[in-house]
């Protein structure tokens, strides 16, 4: 698959719930890195790999939101342009694909590049289960190099165990070799859970996706089985319900990029997270 940017990532995630309870799990997982622009040519290439029908893996627009009327490029450059956002170049979105017909994405990530392939912009898709969608789109400066830092307040409510007043702060190493990407999520009394996936890249073929699915059988079943096995324990601790409220009226918040600090949550809140 030489010549392709897309690609196939194996790590792990963290998640750590800091108060009032602590909490904590980590599992091992795998993602795809898709160029928005390749992925009909990916799905000629690979016998493993479909776009919009039924495969091993495959991939389906409306997963993230496209539909008949307007693709995933148009979707996030309108929103770019909205945004006052420089774009043009290569969009590339990191998510689990659906294995055997079924996927759900708590997080996808598009990182969205200038014609001179820079990167412009991160767009964090959040979806609950409730069947929601929000996306928070943060601008990346010219010149600024990883980890990106970036922080915008919370829109969507996503666990019936935390509140949507609450900010988030995002850290970013952006897909190579290896890619990083740390959430926490935090109020006035400091952070509250945390998050990360740390993987590593691997060549995009039929070999590497067989790999994986053996490596992790059935794994897009077993998310949405382990966020409810998750709730049941956090609610048996004692953590309290919180009422969902109506979901946000516009799909984008705009978030900003934050600067680097000396003391970052990261290292004094949650146990030594990197």
């Amino acid at each position: 698959m030489s010549g392709f940017q897309s690609a196939l990532y194996r790590g792990s995630v963290m998640h750590r719930r800091l108060r009032p309870k602590q909490h904590s799990l980590r599992y091992s997982i795998f993602y795809l890195l898709l160029d928005l622009d390749e992925i009909d040519a990916l799905a000629h290439k690979l016998r493993l790999f479909s776009r919009n029908r039924f495969n091993l893996f495959s991939f389906h627009d409306r997963d993230h939101g496209g539909t008949e009327a307007i693709s995933l490029r148009d979707g996030i450059e309108r929103h770019l342009q909205e945004a006052g956002l420089d774009f043009g170049g290569p969009i590339r979105l990191l998510a689990m694909p659906r294995i055997l017909g079924y996927a759900f994405n708590p997080l996808s990530i598009y990182f969205c590049h200038r014609r001179d392939q820079s990167l412009s912009a991160i767009c964090y898709e959040v979806n609950n289960t409730f069947g929601q969608r929000h996306n928070y789109l943060i601008p990346v400066p010219s010149g600024v190099k990883a980890p990106i830092r970036q922080e915008s307040r919370k829109s969507l409510f996503v666990s019936p165990f935390l509140t949507t007043d609450m900010d988030y702060t995002f850290r970013v190493v952006p897909p190579d070799k290896e890619l990083s990407v740390s959430v926490i999520g935090g109020d006035t009394a400091g952070p509250l859970i945390v998050a990360k996936l740390v993987a590593t890249r691997q060549e995009l073929t039929d070999a590497s996706l067989a790999r994986a699915f053996v490596a992790y059988p059935l794994m897009t079943f077993k998310v949405v089985a382990g966020i409810h096995w998750e709730a049941v324990l956090l609610w048996l601790k004692g953590v309290r319900l919180n009422h969902r409220p109506s979901p946000p009226a516009q799909p984008v918040t705009l978030g900003h990029a934050a600067m680097p600090a000396v003391n970052h949550p990261e290292k004094n809140s949650a146990n030594g997270i990197r």
